[in-house]
């Protein structure tokens, strides 16, 4: 779709998602590297406002599940033929960095693992991981985040287990 013919408010809400409220603009450093640091402030925020203090709420859940919703439309609606997967977009690391939070105790040490671990999984994108970003518009956009999220959480639960219970 061109620029031209897009609604601007529609737009503005698109960019503002896809974004991450703004941090996958910020100017001075990798975008996926600051929206994943925005999005675990955002985390602790919610959880101060009483989400549940180890990712087990079912408020988290539903957290998770409307930003990923909300954030394929939002991915799909600002990706083009010229910039698929663009970098201002960070919704998706939002997302996967919220997974890799799933079950693990809101302290900074763990927030701090999750966010390193989460980066790692990331960029290298292992397991089948890179398959996902293969997929159509914001889907891939998405689910590449996710697997890496999924990984992470599985990741950072068994330390968890095994050496902190």
């Amino acid at each position: 779709m061109s620029t031209n013919t897009k609604n601007p408010a529609v737009a503005f809400v698109a960019e503002t998602i896809a974004t991450g409220l703004g941090s996958g603009k910020w100017p001075f450093v990798a975008p996926a590297t600051v929206g994943t640091a925005a999005a675990l402030v955002f985390y602790w925020i919610l959880v101060d406002l009483g989400l549940g203090d180890q990712g087990d709420s079912i408020w988290f859940f539903a957290v998770i599940l409307i930003a990923t919703l909300l954030g394929v439309w939002a991915t799909d609606y600002i990706d083009t033929e010229d910039d698929h997967d663009p970098k201002r977009g960070v919704v998706d690391e939002w997302v996967g960095v919220w997974v890799t939070m799933l079950f693990i105790p809101v302290t900074i040490p763990w927030v701090i693992a999750a966010f390193f671990v989460f980066r790692a999984f990331d960029i290298l994108k292992p397991l089948g991981v890179r398959k996902l970003e293969a997929l159509p518009g914001g889907v891939g956009i998405m689910l590449d985040d996710i697997g890496a999220g999924i990984l992470g959480a599985i990741l950072l639960n068994v330390v968890r287990l095994a050496f902190f219970n």
